[in-house]
């Protein structure tokens, strides 16, 4: 095999420091801001002392530069530097898009 030079040495440990990011999944909530969606994720995790599943949930801001996210789809989203004071997120990729004959379009016709 051949020796990596330095600059391929550098880009390999920029793409391994990439990956150490925080990333999660979750339900967009809003999507009514320019290049913002609100992503709801909820985590399950186990009580240190009394071994009970702990179910929890934070609402995340982040930033979709294609305004490609739509309200109840589910997300993946990526730690980024921060965009504003509270968008410190972005989205990476939609999961799975929302069914588009939900509640909301049923009671609009209506």
């Amino acid at each position: 095999m051949a020796e990596q030079t330095a600059e391929q040495r550098e880009q390999t440990d920029a793409r391994r420091a990439r990956s150490l990011r925080r990333m999660r999944v979750g339900v967009v909530t809003s999507d009514k801001r320019d290049k913002t969606i609100r992503v709801r994720v909820e985590m399950l995790s186990r009580h240190p002392r009394y071994t009970k599943y702990v179910r929890g949930r934070t609402s995340l801001q982040a930033h979709d530069e294609r305004n490609e996210a739509r309200e109840g789809d589910r997300v993946e989203v990526m730690e980024c530097r921060p965009h504003s004071a509270t968008k410190h997120w972005r989205l990476v990729r939609i999961v799975q898009r929302s069914e588009e004959g939900g509640p909301a379009a049923g009671a609009i016709e209506a």
